[in-house]
């Protein structure tokens, strides 16, 4: 677990070789203190009035640098998470996610583990995206009462 200081993300950017800036330190901490993946827009919502093109230049850098993933899960929307591994050239915290088809969040499943995957001579991993889609928890109960 990461500490949520400036100080701790501070640290954390420049672990992964990211110069530590305001913009920056705001999205981090936004993610690290989400219990959800985050869109973009999402994210612009929670940083108003910070600019929707610099908050999508932060995620590029910490994407590049594998502090946070994308997630393709099937919305149209690409949701980012932080990354609580990293290998120098792939993105090596694999875990599953599931997508709601009531309320729309796509949660992390980080206590399973995924599937094996072998791949024919030659080819070489860069992302696996494996979504799990239904009815979360929360949606199952309300639909109980």
């Amino acid at each position: 677990m990461i500490e949520i200081t400036e100080e701790g993300l501070s640290q954390m950017l420049q672990e992964r070789g990211i110069k530590s800036t305001a913009m920056r330190i705001l999205v981090l901490r936004q993610l690290a203190t989400s219990n959800q993946t985050l869109t973009l827009r999402e994210l612009e919502e929670l940083l108003h009035p910070a600019d929707r093109s610099t908050i999508f230049r932060t995620l590029s850098v910490f994407e590049e640098q594998h502090l946070v993933h994308a997630i393709d899960d099937g919305s149209g929307a690409t949701r980012y998470e932080l990354c609580h591994a990293h290998h120098s050239s792939y993105d090596n915290d694999l875990h599953p996610h599931f997508r709601c088809l009531r309320c729309g969040q796509t949660i992390c499943l980080t206590e399973l583990q995924m599937p094996a995957i072998t791949l024919p001579e030659g080819f070489h991993v860069h992302r696996i995206n494996y979504i799990v889609t239904g009815i979360c928890g929360n949606c199952t109960k309300r639909e109980e009462i």
